[in-house]
Formats: structure tokens, sequence, C-alpha cells
């Protein structure tokens, strides 16, 4: 069900109407139709395993084209120290705070990945963010774990951290917990986790009590680059584990196996009401579906299945490498990247266990025919993807992670990434690439950077969750 129709459940829920402004959108139609159009991005950019000697920054990219400064990085703010590698980020709060009066979702939470350090932007002028706290790394270490990944802001004036190590960078992870008010750290979220071991991303679904996570490795595994043998060891994931959001113990994993090996990024629907959603499973190349049974047990099935290609260069069939997932706020599209083919994917999911493959846009990668946009070659591939919340233009990043950049795509160690975008005609189920929109993070003040994670001042796609 599209998340423009009315939802009765929703109503006695009390989440439709209410009388309380809080700093979200009370449903995701109400983000996607009255947000207006985004005008600066927030972009993560690395510095880690380049040449230059400076410190990750957070940039702020014109996305205004009635800018005289459009498709340029108009601020930047450098962390205090060097090595952080800056990866993903969160908001303080966001439309799972839309009844809690006096919140303004007006910070932006910035984990290291290596470091394990943890920012604190006061982002309240979108074109000028500034550091108001930060969180030490041996403060974290304390709670024995380590890279932050996930940052989302949860209903009961918390932000939680899915963490991938412990405090020594090896297994197993958890959850971190900040306060909404101060950024103190509670500490662990998680209140038994199991068996689980390893952690990456997460969603939570509140009106139905269920958090989902998936798994990458130990941070010692993957830091170095991708090694092969790992993979023969069993030292990647291949689950995604269900937690109970009210207890916060583990409940049930579902396991993939080759299917489903290193499940990257998960996105359930945006309907509060859908117990349903989709994973990308990065090194085996498919896209998952998992849902709840009717018996309340959870269940999976492969719907996309990216095949491998031969390539001259290459030992072994390249794997397309899915690594960003993300869908549409009306819930009509999934769009995914495979980093290593070159390719950027729309799929029409009305029909949510038969996802139909409406356009594919190719730039830069190991297959792509599209290797220069105005005269700069494409280095990377499409990797982060962001929309926009009408869901009309399609932004992505062109960089992983340092060491798996300079990998398999080491011109971006010495020249940096890009941001580039796509035009989106939703009614039409079709993409056009804009060549007159490219962020070469190469020329960023300071030296080359590298571009990761995008988000919009006010909200998106992959950071809100509705009650």
């Amino acid at each position: 069900m599209s998340t423009d129709e009315p939802s009765d459940t929703g109503t006695a829920h009390g989440h439709e109407h209410h009388d309380v402004e809080g700093p979200g959108y009370p449903t995701p139609a109400a983000m996607r139709t009255e947000s207006g159009r985004e005008k600066t991005a927030f972009v993560m950019a690395p510095r880690v395993g380049m040449d230059s000697d400076k410190a990750d920054f957070v940039g702020v990219v014109d996305v205004d084209p009635d800018s005289e400064t459009y498709s340029e990085i108009v601020d930047t703010l450098e962390m205090p120290n060097r090595g952080d590698e800056l990866h993903h980020f969160g908001w303080n709060s966001c439309s799972s705070s839309c009844h809690t009066e006096g919140l303004q979702r007006d910070h932006l939470i910035v984990p290291g990945q290596r470091s394990s350090r943890i920012h604190v932007l006061d982002a309240s002028d979108p074109r000028n963010p500034e550091i108001e706290r930060v969180i030490e790394p041996e403060e974290v270490f304390e709670y024995d774990l380590s890279a932050p990944h996930t940052v989302h802001c949860v209903p009961g004036g918390k932000i939680v951290i899915s963490m991938l190590g412990n405090a020594d960078g090896e297994l197993p992870g958890g959850f971190l917990q900040l306060d909404q008010e101060d950024f103190s750290i509670d500490g662990h979220w998680e209140a038994d986790r199991g068996d689980v071991e390893m952690q990456y991303d997460y969603w939570y679904q509140p009106r139905h009590g269920v958090m989902l996570s998936t798994e990458w490795a130990a941070p010692k595994t993957y830091y170095p680059g991708f090694d092969f043998d790992d993979v023969e060891a069993g030292n990647y994931g291949d689950s995604i584990h269900i937690w109970d959001w009210e207890s916060r113990e583990h409940r049930e994993t579902l396991t993939f196996g080759e299917e489903g090996l290193i499940p990257l990024e998960i996105r359930m629907l945006h309907n509060p009401e859908a117990t349903e959603g989709y994973v990308g499973a990065a090194l085996s190349s498919n896209i998952i579906r998992f849902w709840e049974r009717n018996d309340g047990a959870w269940d999976w099935e492969k719907v996309i299945d990216i095949e491998e290609r031969e390539h001259p260069d290459w030992e072994m069939p390249v794997p397309g490498l899915v690594t960003d997932t993300l869908i549409s706020l009306d819930d009509q599209y999934l769009f995914f990247s495979n980093w290593l083919h070159g390719d950027c994917r729309m799929y029409d999911i009305s029909d949510t266990g038969n996802p139909r493959l409406v356009d594919q846009i190719w730039a830069g990668g190991n297959f792509g025919d599209r290797q220069e946009v105005q005269g700069t070659e494409i280095r990377g591939a499409p990797q982060m993807l962001q929309l926009s919340r009408d869901g009309r233009r399609l932004y992505w990043t062109t960089s992983l992670f340092s060491s798996w950049d300079n990998q398999f795509y080491p011109d971006i160690a010495e020249e940096g990434s890009l941001m580039m975008k796509a035009d989106v005609y939703p009614e039409k189920g079709r993409m056009e690439l804009d060549e007159d929109f490219l962020v070469d993070f190469g020329d960023a003040p300071g030296g080359p950077a590298r571009a990761h994670e995008i988000r919009w001042p006010g909200g998106d796609c992959t950071s809100d969750v509705w009650q």
C-alpha cells in the first residue's frame, strides 16, 4: 500500500493527526509532499588512506539550481583529529519524535568508523554547522564497543548507534545509546544479544515493537581491505537479526548462507503498518525481501539476483557488490547501487514480492559505458544513495570505504571521489543522468577527499522512521 493512502490503523494509533509540533512529519506522505525541495546537502568527506595530512570533514553542498553556487561545496567543517574515517551519521531527532514538544532536528551525530570518536554538530544553520561536543574514543571503549556505524534517533529521548566491534576491534559488537538532550552515553541499548556477534546497519518499526540488524564483520577483518580468504573462513556475515524493540532482547536470526553474504543496508517500508522490507547482500549481489508471517515468525526470499560478469582484468567473475539500497517515501520504488559493476538500478516494488526493473544508469565502475562527466573521469561508481523527499532527484557518491576504495578504485585515493545526480520521473518509472551536476571532491578545500553518505537538512528517506 502506498504511504499516500490514508491509514485507518494509523489514526487509531494517534499518529496521523496530533496537536504537538515535533521535529519531523506525522506521515511519510507529509514529508514527501510538504517538506519542499532540498537546498543544501551534508556530505561525509573522509581523507583516511590518502596522501593528505588533513582531517576528515563534513561538507555542505549547494543543491539549489537557482543558486550561484549550485553543485559546489560551500562550507567544510574539519574534524579536530585525523584518522576518524567519517562514514555514516544521523540526527538527534526525526519523525519518530513528531509527538514530542520542544525537540528540534538541529544536531548531527557524526561518528568516526576507525577512531570510534563521536562528534556532535550544531547544524541549526545548514550552511554553517559547528562542532558542539566530541565524545572521545576512551569514553566509548569503557562500554567494550568500537566502530560506530548507523545512527538513528528513537522515541523516548534517545539516540542508538550500531557498533561493529568490541574495544579491541574484535567481535562481538553491540548498540550504544546516547541521551537526546545532553548527548551523554547511557550504555548498551541491548539487554540480551543472545548469540549475535556481528553488526552493521539496523532499522526499526516502533508500531510493531521490532528492530532488525545486519552484519558486516569484525573491524579488524574489514579495516585492511577485502580478502577472499576471510569469506572462506566465515569471517563475513550472512544473517539478519530480529530484536524485540521493547525488551531489547534478540528474538530470531534469519541466515541466508551463500544467497546473502555480507548483508549491509536494511530498509523497511516507510508505512508504519508494514512489517516487511529489503536488505542488499553486497558480496552475493542479491536483494533479499524479509517479512513477518502471520504466526509472528519472520521469513525471507531472494527477489533480485545480480549476475556476476567476466572482466579481462579480473581472475574471477566480478560481482555487482550491492552496497546501498533505499526506498522512496511513497514505498513505490527501490533503488540500489552495484559498486563494482558501475550501475544504479530502479525497481517498481508495488508488488513487494516481485520487484520489476524499470530503469538503470551506468556511470563509472568496471562496466559502465559512461566513464566521464563534464570532462571529469568518474572515479569509483554509484555507491551511497540519497533520494529527494519528493522522489524526483537521486544523488549518489562514489566512495565506499578507504581501504576498499584503494583496492578496487585506487584513483580515488589520489584524486578524491565524486557526487553525482539523476533526475527521476516516478510517473514514467524512468531516470536520467543530470550531466550538469557534478561535485568533485578532488577539488575540496584543503585537498582531495572521499565523498560518502548524504543527508538533507529536514530529514530523508534513509534516516526518518514513523511511529
